[in-house]
C-alpha cells in the first residue's frame, strides 16, 4: 500500500484526528465561542502571523462574511470542538472576532405546542 493511500480513507476522507489539527488543545484559550455566536473576519490581513495549519487558513477564509460558529463546524465539516479552537487561535491573532452573541432567555420555555412537534418529529425519526 502505497503511503499516500494509508492516510486517505476513500469514503471517510483524510485520517486525521481532531486532536492533531488542535495540537491536543480541547478549548480555545480565555473566552469560549457558544454555538450560536456570530464570527467573522476582522479585516487585518495574517501575514506571517498565520503560521498554523491549513485548517486555520479555511477557517479565516469561511470567516470572511458574519457566520455563525454552528454554521462554520458544517460548512467545513470539522467537529465543533475543533472549529472553536481555530477561531480562538485566530481571535489570539487578531484576525477573526465576534461581532453578535444571542443572550439565551433564562427562565423561559417555549409554548408546549413547539416542544409537543419538537417531539413527534424527533419520534418520526
Amino acid at each position: 500500500m502505497a503511503s499516500s493511500e494509508r492516510w486517505l480513507d476513500r469514503e471517510a476522507g483524510p485520517l486525521v484526528r481532531p486532536y492533531a489539527m488542535t495540537r491536543g488543545r480541547t478549548r480555545p484559550e480565555g473566552e469560549g465561542f457558544e454555538l450560536i455566536a456570530v464570527v467573522a473576519a476582522t479585516g487585518v490581513p495574517p501575514g506571517d502571523r498565520l503560521r498554523y495549519s491549513p485548517d486555520h487558513a479555511r477557517v479565516l477564509r469561511a470567516c470572511a462574511r458574519p457566520v455563525p460558529v454552528v454554521e462554520l463546524s458544517a460548512d467545513l465539516g470539522l467537529p465543533i470542538g475543533v472549529v472553536r479552537v481555530l477561531l480562538g487561535d485566530l481571535r489570539d491573532e487578531g484576525l477573526i472576532a465576534v461581532v453578535a452573541e444571542v443572550e439565551p432567555v433564562r427562565g423561559r420555555r417555549p409554548p408546549n405546542g413547539v416542544l409537543r412537534e419538537v417531539l413527534n418529529g424527533l419520534r418520526a425519526l
